[in-house]
């Protein structure tokens, strides 16, 4: 078992099939998984879980000021009602809008105050915001004392950075940085949303820590339009778990690491750019096999050339998807299943406060023929593993279930008391004793009846809140299950007030401790003021490498006939590095990178910042013609890069910051 790495889980908008996995890890002993996330956010999951223990969230449609790190909200939402809240934001003259960004992206077009940060240089513009916080004594040193621990420390490390050096570093005047600084620390509320541009750029946890920072050290958490803790059906995030032990010096101990290369493991994924070098090895401890489900590695991440490489050097491998995709053609096996749109299914990215939404969405067509969705395929690889033989409890657990609800929770509790390790199959069960009782089409769905009764036991004020309260956990559960399962949009499933976050801090004194030594270190290595990835008179370009478009959210949609401008697929690239290079619009050129090359179409534009360029994600991806032959529209971005360019503590690639040439065809 652990020498089987499981690779996914779900991808955009589903993540059923990632629940259910959990009966096939029982079953076969697989000890080791990653996926997307693993990809970009588990540097913000460590430092969420050392400061908060779980993943805290912005509040920003009510916040004063509203802080965008390396985010177009514009193009890649990830904030509810994206476009309205940035409009209002920028229109009310009562608020701030303030985006961290290279490029005059959309939203930063609407910002009050526009950081355009050097591109690689993210954590010397955000210290240089935190220093001016406490330099300048605009910390909420009340609330620091009283909800928080370590701030001398903070203190003392910020009181050394040289503000004025790390401006002009940066390349952000210092009037912005004391502008930004101000409002961030003044404002009545401050609400701040980060994603990929410093997730998948140079310091990339060290930004995520000094970006967090900027909440306690201002007094915005805890409160409305400031940030907030959730609790979800689901917690995919929730990483106090899997957090090692802090030695007398302050740093973490203890904690899961991966098989071969020893990387740390956050949130319990494994840092999915180490997987070549965890297979293309002879260490005995090496994997041997892959199941990867519902995702696209071989695309999607760093350095393609050497995914393929590794997938073909397993002894077995096995891809289940919706798509015959470049990864499904270098597995063995390739077991098809339903979109999205042929059966039942939701995401676990709620995030809304104060009162928290869930929906399942149903069916609208049968699947089709010869596909099995991914619960039926674990159930099936459960039962042929021989390692759960219990025909005499699926009996009684199904019989129950056929007289209702009530009946179903009483069996199930029963048995779960007589014999606790049949929960490690509980996905498996429901769906084999609950999920025929379901409609058409929504048996899948009786893993949420299990997911309900956890929230409800863990959770039964938050529910109660919400108006589920029945008395008795089951009884409330199955209340909030039958609601959702009969509800055709979402169900708020909890309310809790943003106070009510320190009485569920994990940490024994219900105080946030704000020191992260590691990163702390890490701090104070940047008075050095060099690049931790510099280009080269080989490579003078930087390249992002995967950038929202409005045609490029994800790789769900393949058919190319769908995007109706070339500016989709276009190379972005300031008019005044363009012209040294004799190319204009519209012009051909050779992109090179140290891991590939791929012929690009030009388009010219002064919203890039000077030295950088730029391609969309989701594009290179082959789609079959009506002859048979395959269409490939755009380049794939990971031919261009490599999987050793990555953070040093959770592994997270350096999409946003490649080395890279142009060439004129």
């Amino acid at each position: 078992g652990d020498k089987i790495m499981y690779y996914g889980g779900g991808n955009q908008g589903g993540h059923l099939a990632g629940a259910s996995s959990t009966s096939l890890f029982a079953a076969y002993g697989i000890k080791y998984r990653s996926g997307a996330l693993a990809q970009e956010k588990t540097g913000l999951f460590w430092v969420n879980g050392r400061l908060y223990g779980t993943l805290s969230h912005s509040e920003l449609e009510h916040a004063q000021t509203l802080l965008i790190v390396g985010k177009n909200p514009w193009q890649s939402n990830g904030i509810q009602r994206a476009r309205i809240i940035l409009k209002e934001a920028s229109k009310d003259p009562n608020r701030t809008l303030i985006v961290i960004d290279p490029r005059r992206t959309e939203s930063a077009a609407l910002a009050d105050i526009h950081l355009k940060v050097r591109p690689g240089r993210d954590a010397w513009l955000l210290a240089a915001i935190g220093a001016t916080i406490i330099q300048e004594g605009w910390a909420k040193t009340d609330w620091i004392a009283e909800h928080t621990t370590g701030f001398d420390k903070i203190q003392a490390a910020f009181e050394q950075v040289p503000v004025d050096d790390y401006a002009e570093f940066c390349g952000v005047p210092k009037e912005q940085i004391v502008a930004a600084a101000k409002a961030i620390a003044q404002s009545e509320s401050m609400s701040s949303y980060e994603d990929l541009g410093i997730e998948m750029a140079p310091h990339s946890t060290l930004c995520s820590y000094l970006h967090l920072l900027l909440t306690p050290l201002t007094g915005n958490y805890a409160k409305e339009g400031g940030t907030v803790r959730l609790t979800s059906l689901v917690d995919l995030t929730s990483t106090l778990h899997f957090l090692g032990t802090l030695d007398e010096n302050g740093y973490e101990q203890g904690y899961k690491t991966s098989p071969v290369t020893g990387s740390r493991i956050v949130s319990d994924l494994m840092p999915c750019n180490v997987l070549p070098e965890e297979i293309l090895t002879d260490h005995p401890n090496r994997f041997r096999a892959m199941i990867i489900e519902t995702t696209n590695p071989v695309h999607s991440l760093a350095d393609s050339q050497k995914m393929r490489e590794a997938l073909r050097a397993l002894e077995f491998s096995v891809c289940i998807d919706v798509a015959l995709t470049e990864t499904a053609l270098e597995s063995d096996y390739v077991l098809p299943t339903p979109s999205h749109y042929e059966k039942s299914e939701a995401t676990f990215f709620n995030f809304s406060s104060p009162g928290n939404v869930f929906h399942l969405r149903k069916p609208l067509m049968d699947p089709l023929e010869g596909t099995l969705d991914e619960m039926e395929i674990h159930a099936r690889l459960v039962e042929a593993s021989g390692a759960f033989d219990r025909p005499e409890l699926i009996e009684q657990l199904r019989g129950a279930a056929d007289l209702g609800l009530d009946a179903y929770a009483m069996a199930f509790f029963g048995a779960s008391a007589e014999e606790p390790a049949i929960m490690k199959y509980v996905a498996y069960l429901c769906y084999r004793t609950l999920g025929p009782t379901l409609p058409k089409g929504s048996e899948r769905a009786a893993l949420v009846w299990g997911l309900c009764l956890r929230y409800v036991m863990e959770h039964a004020n938050h529910a109660a809140a919400a108006g589920f309260d029945e008395g008795n956990p089951m009884a409330t559960a199955n209340k909030l299950f039958q609601t959702i399962l009969d509800t055709d949009t979402g169900v708020v499933f909890g309310v809790e007030a943003p106070e009510d976050a320190f009485e569920r801090c994990p940490h024994p004194d219900k105080k946030i401790p704000l020191v992260i030594q590691e990163l702390l270190d890490e701090l104070g290595t940047l008075n050095t003021l060099e690049d931790l990835v510099d280009t080269s008179d080989e490579f003078p370009l930087v390249l992002a490498a995967g950038e929202r478009r409005a045609y490029t959210a994800n790789t769900n949609i393949r058919n190319p006939e769908w995007m109706k401008s070339p500016d989709v697929w276009s190379l972005s690239i300031h008019p005044e590095d363009a012209a040294p290079l004799g190319l204009e619009d519209g012009d051909a050129a050779k992109l090179e990178t140290e891991r590939g090359s791929a012929q690009v179409t030009i388009a010219c534009t002064d919203e890039m910042h000077r030295g950088t360029i730029s391609i969309p994600n989701g594009l290179g991806l082959s789609y079959p013609k009506d002859d048979g032959s395959k269409e490939i529209t755009g380049v794939a971005p990971n031919e261009l890069t490599a999987s050793g360019h990555r953070d040093r503590f959770v592994g997270t690639p350096l999409h946003k910051h490649v080395p890279a040439r142009l060439v004129k065809v």
